[in-house]
C-alpha cells in the first residue's frame, strides 16, 4: 500500500495545516449532490467545485459527496465556503486518524471507517468516511468512489421515502447507518473463516494453519481498532445534547450504538475463538510430536536387547563357546527374533501399538 505522505510529514506544520495522508490516488475527484425534498428530487455531477456551494442555505435537505481527499486545494475551497474550521479538513485529510466525532459552532463532525472484505476474502480493508452536518446540509468525504450508500440512493429516490419527509440530521443518522451495517457481513465472514480453520487445526495442524491464525487475528485487531472508538464517539452523540440533531433522530443513534456495542462483543468472542484454536493448533502439534517420540521410543526399545545381542557377539574374543557352534549364526538370528516377537506382543497388550 502506498501512501502520499505520512503523519511525520506534518512535524513542525501549525495546526490546521492541510496535508492529505492516506493512500496515493492520482484520480479526478469527484463531487456529487443530492437536493431533495418531501416532493422533489435532484442529483447533480459537479463539473467545478462552486457549484456545490449553492446549497450551502437552502430550504431542501442537501447531500453533498466528495470521492477523493488527495486534491488538498478543493478541500480547502469547499471548506472555506461552508466555515469548516481548519481542525476539521486537517482531519479529514488524514485517513489513518481513529473515529471520533467533535461539535463546532456551525456543524457537527464525526470521522469513522468503511470496512469491507477484499476479493480474495482473506483480508479486511479499510477507507475513511468523514461526515460534517450543518443546518440543512451534510457533506461526505470518501477516499474513493464506493458503493456503500447504493441503497439509501435508492430509498431518496423514491417519491414515498420516509427520509425525504425528515431533516438533514436524520440524513446523517442514515449514512452512519449504512456504513455500520457493512460491519455485520465482515464480522460473519471472518467467522465463517474461523469456523473452517477451526475444523481444519482439528484434523490437519500444520504451518499453514498458525500463519492463517496470526493473520486473522490482525485482521480482528484492525477492526477492533474501527468499531471501539466509534462506539465511544456515538455514545458522545447520545448523552450530550447538540443543535444539530434532534431528540427524534437521536433515538435511531441509539440504536446504531446497540449495533455497534453487538459488533464489539462480537469481535471480542473471535478473538477468544481465535486463542483457543491456538490453544488447539499448539495441543495438536504438541500431540503430534509426542506420537512420533513414541514410535521412536518403541523402535529404540524394540531393537535395544538386539543390539544388546549382537554388541556381545561383535566382541573378538578367540574364545567364545558359540563361535565354533555349526548353527551359532542362526541360534542368534532365532533368539533375536524371539525377543523382538515378544517385545511386540508386550507392546500391544499394553495398547502402546
Amino acid at each position: 500500500m502506498k501512501y502520499s505522505n505520512t503523519i511525520s510529514k506534518k512535524a513542525g506544520l501549525p495546526p490546521g495545516s492541510l496535508v492529505h495522508i492516506g493512500r496515493h490516488i492520482t484520480d479526478k475527484i469527484k463531487v456529487s449532490i443530492i437536493d431533495y425534498d418531501a416532493a422533489n428530487l435532484t442529483e447533480t455531477v459537479c463539473k467545478s467545485t462552486e457549484e456545490c456551494f449553492l446549497f450551502k442555505e437552502t430550504d431542501t435537505v442537501s447531500w453533498i459527496n466528495v470521492d477523493g481527499l488527495h486534491d488538498n486545494e478543493t478541500i480547502a475551497s469547499i471548506g472555506n465556503h461552508f466555515e469548516l474550521h481548519p481542525l476539521l479538513l486537517e482531519e479529514v485529510l488524514n485517513t489513518l486518524h481513529r473515529p471520533k466525532v467533535e461539535e463546532f459552532d456551525n456543524c457537527l463532525f464525526l470521522t469513522l471507517k468503511l470496512l469491507a472484505i477484499n476479493k480474495d476474502g482473506n483480508s479486511v480493508v479499510s477507507e475513511q468516511i468523514s461526515l460534517v452536518l450543518g443546518k440543512g446540509w451534510v457533506i461526505s468525504f470518501q477516499e474513493h468512489e464506493s458503493d456503500v450508500f447504493n441503497t439509501l440512493l435508492q430509498r431518496l429516490r423514491e417519491i414515498k421515502s420516509n427520509i425525504r419527509t425528515k431533516g438533514a440530521d436524520y440524513l446523517f443518522y442514515r449514512l452512519i447507518d449504512s456504513v455500520v451495517d457493512d460491519y455485520f457481513f465482515v464480522t460473519e465472514h471472518i467467522s465463517e473463516v474461523i469456523e473452517d480453520l477451526e475444523e481444519k487445526v482439528l484434523h490437519t495442524p500444520d504451518n499453514k494453519s498458525l500463519q492463517e491464525i496470526q493473520h486473522l487475528k490482525k485482521q480482528l485487531i484492525k477492526l477492533k481498532k474501527a468499531v471501539s472508538p466509534l462506539r465511544e464517539a456515538i455514545a458522545t452523540l447520545d448523552r450530550d445534547a447538540t443543535i444539530f440533531i434532534e431528540e427524534g433522530t437521536t433515538r435511531y443513534l441509539r440504536d446504531v450504538y446497540e449495533h455497534i456495542i453487538h459488533i464489539n462483543e462480537s469481535i471480542e468472542v473471535l478473538l477468544d475463538t481465535l486463542a483457543n484454536i491456538m490453544d488447539l493448533y499448539l495441543s495438536g502439534v504438541g500431540n503430534k510430536t509426542n506420537q512420533v517420540m513414541k514410535v521412536l521410543t518403541i523402535i529404540a526399545t524394540i531393537f535395544m536387547p538386539m543390539t544388546f545381542i549382537t554388541g556381545i557377539y561383535g566382541m573378538n574374543f578367540v574364545y567364545m563357546p558359540e563361535l565354533h557352534w555349526k548353527y551359532g549364526y542362526y541360534g542368534v538370528w532365532g533368539i533375536t527374533i524371539i525377543v523382538f516377537a515378544i517385545m511386540v506382543i508386550y507392546f500391544k497388550r499394553k495398547r502402546w501399538l
